[in-house]
């Protein structure tokens, strides 16, 4: 054995033919042994590496397959609710909501109910509502009126719409009078008013149309109670 300038000792790798001849037997049992070896050495290799990870494109989504939410429209009013405004001789008067089918009896009891002093029969309870009405209860005694107060009549005289059977002058009457009628709040009664001192008087009650915000439905619930002569 050779000792290399560094002091160390250096080992020579045998040929195969040198190991036949030290194990006895012949260099290509040498040679077969080795790549035995060698071939353990790499399957052993191959069944403990890490194994392979997916094909990102089996795990990704196509992008034809991803569902985007898509907001809803908004929700509109219901079309089967009204509101209604119940006073005079009731437990609790104010705004009531109510479905659309809704009777006057309905609206006073919504209202808590009569009170000992409402005159019971001046009222049909069973006269159907519209969105926007006006029920006044009367207290017995209270103002001279019809046996059967209209749904939309109010307590004052007979500027009112119902009142004593007259109809609302929509040429005369205030703003807080228009809102008597059906389906007219504040907004467009000020807008009537509005209108009559820009354009004139309405010559017909039809001509309520071209204010903003009076449809023909509209329209064909105020025509019984309004007109445009004078009293």
């Amino acid at each position: 054995m050779d000792t290399p300038p560094g002091g160390g000792r250096r080992f020579a790798v045998p040929s195969p033919g040198v190991l036949a001849d030290r194990l006895g037997i012949s260099a290509t049992a040498v040679v077969l042994g080795l790549l035995g070896v060698v071939g353990a050495a790499a399957g052993g290799w191959w069944a403990l590496r890490s194994p392979p990870g997916p094909d990102p494109a089996e795990i990704l989504p196509m992008a034809g397959s991803v569902e985007i939410p898509v907001p809803g429209p908004s929700p509109m009013p219901d079309p089967g609710r009204i509101v209604v405004d119940v006073v005079g001789a009731v437990v609790r008067p104010g705004l009531h909501e109510l479905p659309a089918t809704s009777r006057v009896a309905d609206a006073v009891e919504a209202a808590g109910g009569l009170t000992a002093e409402a005159d019971r029969m001046r009222l049909n309870l069973a006269e159907p509502l519209i969105d926007g009405a006006r029920l006044w209860v009367p207290e017995v005694g209270e103002s001279a009126g019809p046996e059967v107060v209209p749904v939309t009549a109010g307590t004052g005289d007979g500027s009112r719409a119902g009142a004593a059977g007259a109809r609302l002058n929509v040429n005369t009457a205030d703003a807080a009078a228009l809102e008597e009628l059906p389906g007219i709040g504040p907004a467009l009664a000020v807008a009537i008013v509005e209108h009559r001192r820009r354009s004139g008087p309405f010559a017909t009650v039809d001509e309520l149309v071209e204010v903003s915000g009076i449809g023909p439905v509209k329209l064909e619930q105020i025509r019984p109670l309004a007109t445009v002569d004078g009293p």
